[in-house]
């Protein structure tokens, strides 16, 4: 047998997620690199560890005892990298983020600085729709969680990192210099909606119901690329959020529309479960945030506040 640590790591996440797309997605690698460590990794065992059913991956029995092993070994591991930073007095440990789709593009600059700072602290970032990013919250999968609405039901802690600014948005095929009704914006086009689940199309949802909009033609996506990309097309319309169609509104290729009530304003918020007990590195990050996190919007953000 000659595995490599890097192929126990590929193996573990491939049975975690029961997916090689996914597992490569949460690894930074492509689809084919994966398949290939795996194809290497599962050659040097007479058994099989695992089963490819139509598209479907399953893990055998005896694959998920070497996926226990494995996560023992990388655990260890882990241990002693821990153990030579401590050795070091440098900090160290895992953060475990899940971040509601739009948040990619505001959670890595607050992170950037302070991962450079301190090399011995991994970040594991989980980037899904708010109920998956809830639900990770409950059952204790991650230490903190980066949404634009707060979880109902459940006791939360927070540090607000800045505010998150929704406009009405089309393409440049119509001129919106002057406000209109919204139902006149809608005649020929429909308003396109995130999936059950978004936080974006909770916010859009209670906008309407508050403005008592009548919407009568609606499409349904699933991320915000491909909300963007539609109402790029001609497709529709959509009530998006500024902070991920910067360049398209620069570049001219997406317009701003003027909507009584619009902007919606909430805020960034990462927040975690209150009373958890986080590790050194989630307790020395929280600092720095509350440090940091204004040097970060002006240096970063300054083109965001005066939109």
């Amino acid at each position: 047998m000659n595995y490599t640590l890097n192929q126990l790591r590929i193996f573990l996440k491939v049975v975690q997620n029961q997916s090689v797309t996914k597992a490569s997605e949460e690894l930074h690698l492509t689809q084919p690199a994966v398949s290939i460590q795996l194809k290497n990794f599962q050659d040097q065992f007479e058994i099989p560890l695992t089963e490819v059913v139509g598209r479907k991956i399953y893990v055998t029995d005896f694959g998920k005892e070497i996926a226990e092993a494995a996560e023992q070994i990388l655990q260890q591991v882990n241990t002693i990298d821990y153990k030579t930073l401590a050795y070091k007095g440098q900090l160290f440990g895992k953060i475990k983020i899940s971040v509601v789709s739009t948040g990619k593009y505001v959670m890595p600059y607050f992170l950037a600085d302070f991962l450079k700072m301190h090399p011995g602290v991994e970040l594991e970032m989980d980037v899904t729709n708010k109920n998956k990013v809830v639900k990770s919250m409950q059952n204790n999968e991650v230490d903190f969680a980066l949404v634009s609405i707060l979880p109902d039901k459940m006791k939360v802690e927070k540090i607000d990192l800045m505010q998150n600014k929704l406009f009405l948005v089309g393409n440049m095929e119509e001129d919106f210099t002057k406000k209109k009704k919204i139902e006149d914006i809608l005649q020929n086009r429909p308003l396109l909606f995130r999936e059950n689940g978004s936080g974006t199309r909770q916010t859009m949802e209670r906008f309407i119901v508050q403005q008592d909009f009548k919407i009568s033609k609606r499409m349904e996506l699933t991320s915000n690329e491909a909300v963007k990309q539609a109402i790029l097309a001609g497709l529709g319309y959509s009530i998006m959020p500024l902070i991920g169609i910067r360049k398209e509104i620069q570049n001219k290729d997406l317009q701003i529309i003027p909507l009584k009530g619009l902007p919606i304003k909430t805020d960034w918020s990462l927040i975690w479960v209150k009373g958890k007990n986080h590790n050194p590195a989630g307790l020395a990050y929280l600092d720095y945030l509350k440090k940091e996190k204004e040097a970060i919007i002006h240096s970063k953000f300054s083109w965001y506040e005066t939109m």
